[in-house]
């Protein structure tokens, strides 16, 4: 049986917990998107990690991590958190990587940086990790794929090649210095000896897994808003954030996605630049980031601090519906135990008319929220286990928040830790 787990908004929606979480019943979790620029934050009886590119199923013994072919596969990142792990007492986890992943390069980060720098206030609010030139060497065909490695003379031909290509904008657009192709092998070939105990042909692995009847999760990152096709563009990331690019990124059918478990936030938060419909600011949005997450709303792997805003029942419907979720995981329920009153984003007023559908990047940069606002419950829910339990105005405001999804809300998150959770 194969979940998928995906955010329904733009990222931050708390998925390392729920994958965590539920990879205890799971055989093999793998990521199938992205790369090492956002974190997944996940707190159990080891202590509290950030990760970044391992997937978040590698504190369980039984599990198989995989890193599929749709990652942004940076090797001395993935080697150094791996290392991290065990030296904070994790036993080393069972990782494979897929031979037809792509690497990400030194000079892609260098590009990212340069191009941020480039635009200066015309940028787009990247993590600087190359995760855009990256891709977009992918679909260029100038990437280099693990399998490659394996093959010295393809590598010494294709490092000259591309580096005449790199060069020209290194030079004359950054004007900075240029790659030397004789150092760009050295290092590729150093990737090769790290690379090498974990290379699989994963897509066959997982035929054999699937026919096994094995467990699989495909752990999603950032959320649907972030979809280069789908989501907020261009102001979005680079590799689908989407379920449906599991079976691709992970390199199954799209029939054995059986489940869709979508994440989503009890009020809103995002990181970096972007419409933002139900934001607020001043006072009112430093307490709710001083509250919120745990230890505060700043970016796992950027340490900058998020956006915060309402919940926006507008964005969170279609971040469900572009995702296909079967069920909505409602997490950070207890930060919002402070307020008097909530208030629900639940249209957007463009232009004079009010919709409740998520438009495109043009209307939406125009739309204003239009709030509903519930009343508070006044006290802290953490601790608590069952359903019935929570106060009225909290399940109230789970209902309400269940209708305008039209997804059914089977999870609730009222605290950071793994058994945090409350299951309807």
């Amino acid at each position: 049986m194969v979940r998928a787990i995906v955010g329904a908004n733009w990222g931050d929606e708390g998925k390392g917990k729920i994958t965590d979480m539920l990879a205890k019943e799971s055989d093999i979790i793998i990521r199938f998107q992205g790369g090492s620029n956002a974190g997944h934050t996940i707190i159990n009886n080891y202590g509290k990690f950030a990760l970044h590119l391992l997937p978040s199923g590698v504190f369980y013994n039984h599990t198989t991590s995989i890193i599929g072919n749709g990652v942004a596969l940076n090797i001395p990142y993935l080697l150094n958190e791996l290392h991290t792990l065990e030296e904070q007492g994790v036993p080393t986890p069972k990782i494979l990587v897929s031979d037809r992943a792509q690497i990400l390069m030194p000079y892609h980060v260098l590009q990212d940086t340069y191009e941020e720098a480039r635009l200066a206030g015309k940028s787009f609010g990247s993590t600087k990790s190359g995760i855009a030139p990256f891709y977009s060497d992918k679909y260029a065909k100038i990437g280099f794929q693990v399998s490659e490695l394996f093959d010295e003379e393809l590598l010494k031909e294709k490092t000259v090649r591309v580096c005449e290509i790199k060069n020209v904008m290194f030079e004359h657009l950054y004007h900075k210095p240029p790659i030397d192709p004789q150092e760009l092998l050295t290092t590729l070939l150093s990737y090769r000896d790290m690379i090498a105990p974990y290379v699989c042909d994963v897509s066959a692995y997982l035929h054999e897994a699937l026919k096994e009847g094995k467990n699989i999760l495909l752990e999603g990152q950032l959320g649907s808003l972030k979809d280069p096709d789908h989501g907020i563009y261009p102001m979005v990331t680079s590799s689908s954030t989407l379920a449906a690019y599991g079976a691709i990124g992970a390199g199954i059918p799209p029939y054995e996605i059986k489940q869709i478990t979508t994440v989503v936030k009890a009020y809103s938060s995002a990181v970096g630049a972007g419409a933002f419909v139900s934001e607020i600011f001043g006072e009112e949005a430093d307490e709710l980031r001083r509250r919120g997450g745990d230890g505060g709303e700043f970016g796992a792997t950027t340490g900058r601090p998020r956006r915060m805003g309402w919940f926006d029942a507008v964005a969170s419907r279609y971040g469900c519906r572009i995702q296909g979720a079967t069920e909505a995981a409602l997490t950070v329920l207890d930060v919002l135990g402070y307020l008097d009153e909530l208030p629900v984003c639940v249209g957007y007023e463009i232009d004079g008319e009010v919709t409740k559908d998520f438009p495109t990047t043009a209307k939406l940069e125009k739309a204003k929220p239009v709030y509903a606002t519930l009343p508070g419950w006044k006290c802290d829910i953490r601790g608590i286990k069952t359903y019935e339990e929570l106060p009225e105005n909290c399940r109230k405001y789970v209902e309400f928040i269940e209708k305008e999804l039209g997804v059914p809300v089977t999870m609730v998150s009222n605290g950071p830790g793994r058994d945090d959770i409350i299951m309807r």
